[in-house]
């Protein structure tokens, strides 16, 4: 086994913990559903913090030496070798909307190091499997980025405007008004697009780890590119103030540049 990769029981795993969030989810979805309001006033119902939980009682089950950080629990034994990234629903308010724009989150990091990532809708039973050092599959069939090397064809998305700052605004506005068309609230769900080839760049701002880490392998292993807005690797932290993933090398500098401005 190379040094980060998977162990096929970590995937195996991961693989559970997405199936069992399914299970949780769907019974719950397009109901009317009490909606509380967190610290930061996004949004929560009793399908994030039952899924979670779920995730939660299956990692200790398996690996208990394992740590974990997630969007409603928090961080337990963050500093392990192996640490597990969850978001039970990333597009809370799409769920609570009955809008299919939300999906499951989970990522393992190796060390600080993102090597496996999944992004499940639990209604459409769409999965995107990524993993360090192979190619990112949809349903079990690889995906590809897509090849489109002009930034005035680029298809642009992003969740939240309302998350950026006034200079962030300008400098996406910069980008915009130089691409196809740009599209916004599809939150992890657009990354899977991304891999797939129908979204060219996704720009964020004011993102957390359980937001972006899943979706780190995905894109990768899909031909992507991740940084900053400044070009420059993400590492290992639990928020993010901007994320650019590209769909290739060309695409990638080009956004940088106006960016830049």
């Amino acid at each position: 086994m190379a040094e980060l990769d998977c162990p096929r029981d970590f995937l195996e795993l991961a693989n559970g913990m997405a199936d069992a969030v399914r299970d949780i989810v769907r019974p719950y979805f397009r109901q009317r559903l009490a909606v509380d309001s967190k610290a930061d006033s996004s949004p929560v119902t009793i399908a994030d913090r039952e899924a979670e939980a779920a995730m939660r009682r299956m990692i200790a089950g398996a690996f208990p030496d394992h740590g974990i950080r997630g969007e409603e629990f928090g961080a337990h034994q963050a500093q392990a070798e192996w640490v597990w990234v969850l978001d039970p629903i990333d597009g809370t308010k799409s769920f609570i909307s009955g809008s299919l724009a939300f999906v499951t989150q989970i990522a393992l990091l190796h060390r600080g190091v993102p090597v496996l990532g999944i992004i499940d809708q639990p209604i459409t039973c769409e999965r995107w499997l990524g993993q360090r050092g192979a190619a990112t599959v949809l349903n079990g069939k690889p995906v590809r980025t897509s090849e489109t090397r002009g930034i005035e064809q680029a298809i642009v998305y992003t969740s939240a405007l309302e998350q950026f700052d006034e200079d962030r605004r300008k400098r996406f506005a910069a980008l915009a008004s130089k691409v196809r068309f740009t599209r916004m609230s599809h939150d992890g769900y657009a990354a899977g697009l991304l891999a797939l080839g129908g979204v060219d760049l996704l720009l964020e701002s004011n993102v957390f780890d359980y937001d972006i880490m899943p979706q780190m392998p995905i894109v990768l292993g899909a031909g992507g590119v991740v940084t900053d807005w400044n070009g420059r690797p993400l590492g290992d932290r639990q928020s993010f103030e901007t994320v650019l993933m590209a769909a290739n090398r060309d695409l990638h500098r080009a956004a940088l540049e106006l960016l830049r401005g």
